[in-house]
């Protein structure tokens, strides 16, 4: 699909149209802030301590839409003044983040092909890190939802008249021609429950960063969007942040986090922003409380239990494992916890006012970056296992499935072979076939070959050695409908079921020559 470029005139109005529609949120945003905002974050302590004290799915319904209002609100003021965020600048490298982003979204691979052409690679910009992958996480989420099933998704990365472009084209539904121009407007969205804050934030944080966007998009091929943001010419690091926090004298780092526990959950979805998609989608399951976690992960490294740090990094290895929870998405959390609580440390040592030596700091940074590395190397463990075993019982369960010895009375059974069998599937088929016998007391195994596939010659020679094996464990074989190009390669090989088996046209007919002779045999005993 190619989508013929815009005039510079046209993507002009459009951001202009934009940055007024994005003023006007500003004004509306102020306005609520601390009416609705404040007044929701204290029922939501409340509704935190309620949940200590009593377990009841109504809290957790409740907890759960007032995030989902408060995470309404804060989009809403992100793009009202991003200004206010306290992110420092530094210069970012896009294609470096893009790679990291598109890691996130490894549950969608099996069904979206991701072609990437990226170019001058080195190329920086400069801007608020988190809030450019935040936007750029949006993109890629919007690409992947519009495409319903199969479809791919075309990324690029290049610099033209010194700005840095990125663009990314799905194979989506598209975008109606008449819909275009409202795109990254406040509450705008094609999806049936989309708020269109995501956009709004793409095009709020693009336009900070004094950049360029423009959309191409027709109905049933896909969209395009193409982001220029100028180009950085000299690196600059991130600097350390100095963060409002409550501290009180004698107070240790444990009681420091406990004190301040809303800011670092703050500091975390602020700093997790490029996946808090994700973030709000763990939690609504249910399965895994990420916030909760992270407290209890942390206060156990502070309090340096190394064998709770590695027991609780060891059930969430299984309960990741289990939930099929994207492994690329833990590790990202993981670090962002590193960042913050390293920025909690940071600003407990200031706070301290040289309470503490720099030995006291720096065997704490020490014993902090040791833990987490403890905790990441068994939850990697403990993930893996879980998995490796997930397979053997899949692999388990596929041989059975491929060898299904079916019982029609207490010493009779059907074996049908069913498909291509190889050599592999032969030695299987051997292996069960020897076992059951001899578990079961089978007298008669009937191995019907009408719905086998093409067989070879040394496959029909290791089945003739089965054979040998099933009269030896006291068993009569009854083989059924061989075809007869299976029978003319065993003429031409010499090969014969003569001594070894009794052979039948049709598996009806064996089924109704031996049933009748068990049932005799039966009344005789009677």
């Amino acid at each position: 699909m190619h989508f013929k470029d815009h005039k510079d005139s046209d993507s002009a109005v459009k951001k202009g149209t934009h940055l007024g529609q994005l003023a006007s949120v500003g004004q509306i945003a102020a306005g609520i802030a601390h009416e609705v905002k404040n007044p929701l974050t204290a029922v939501k302590g409340f509704l935190q301590l309620l949940k200590e004290d009593y377990k009841d799915s109504y809290l957790e319904i409740a907890q759960a839409q007032l995030q989902n209002a408060l995470l309404t609100l804060e989009n809403l003021l992100h793009v009202a003044k991003p200004d206010l965020e306290t992110e420092p600048d530094q210069t970012v490298n896009l294609s470096v983040e893009l790679e990291s982003l598109i890691n996130l979204f490894q549950d969608q691979i099996y069904r979206v092909e991701i072609t990437k052409d990226f170019s001058d690679t080195e190329a920086l910009v400069y801007g608020k890190k988190n809030q450019l992958k935040k936007a750029f996480f949006n993109l890629l989420k919007n690409s992947f939802e519009a495409i319903p099933e199969q479809g791919s998704i075309t990324i690029e990365h290049f610099v033209k008249d010194g700005n840095v472009t990125v663009s990314i084209q799905d194979t989506g539904v598209g975008i109606p021609e008449d819909k275009l121009s409202m795109l990254g407007t406040p509450f705008f969205s094609t999806k049936v429950d989309g708020t269109g804050m995501g956009l709004t934030q793409v095009f709020s944080v693009i336009y900070q960063h004094g950049g360029e966007i423009q959309v191409y998009s027709k109905e049933g091929e896909g969209t395009k969007f193409v982001i220029t943001i100028p180009k950085e010419s000299k690196k600059i690091t991130r600097r350390v942040m100095d963060l409002d926090l409550h501290f009180e004298k004698g107070l240790n780092l444990k009681g420091f986090l406990i004190r301040n526990r809303e800011n670092f959950e703050e500091r975390l979805l602020a700093e997790a922003v490029n996946v808090r998609g994700k973030i709000d989608e763990i939690q609504r399951t249910g399965n895994v409380n990420l916030l909760d976690n992270a407290h209890k992960l942390v206060h156990y490294i502070v309090d340096a239990q190394e064998h709770e740090v590695i027991s609780f990094a060891q059930e969430e290895g299984i309960s990741w494992a289990k939930y099929s929870l994207t492994l690329a998405f833990k590790l990202e959390w993981i670090q962002t916890i590193r960042r913050v609580l390293w920025e909690f440390l940071y600003n407990y040592d200031r706070l301290c006012d040289r309470e503490n030596s720099r030995e006291h700091f720096y065997s704490l940074e020490k014993s902090i970056n040791e833990l987490i590395d403890q905790f990441l190397h068994y939850f990697f463990i403990s993930y893996s296992q879980y998995k490796d075993e997930l397979i053997r019982k899949q692999r388990e369960t596929v041989r059975n499935l491929s060898v299904p010895i079916i019982p029609l009375t207490a010493s009779m059974c059907i074996l049908p072979l069913i498909g291509t069998i190889d050599l592999q599937r032969a030695a299987e088929i051997g292996e069960k076939v020897i076992t059951q016998i001899g578990a079961n007391r089978i007298e008669v195994l009937i191995i019907d070959f009408s719905g086998a596939g093409e067989i070879e010659t040394q496959v029909l020679k290791h089945l003739m050695n089965l054979l040998d094996g099933v009269a030896m464990m006291g068993c009569q074989a009854v083989i059924t409908g061989l075809r007869p190009e299976t029978v003319k390669l065993m003429i031409s090989q010499g090969l014969s079921f003569e001594n070894k088996a009794v052979t039948k046209g049709t598996l009806q007919q064996a089924l109704v020559e031996y049933l009748t002779l068990q049932k005799k045999n039966d009344a005789s005993l009677v």
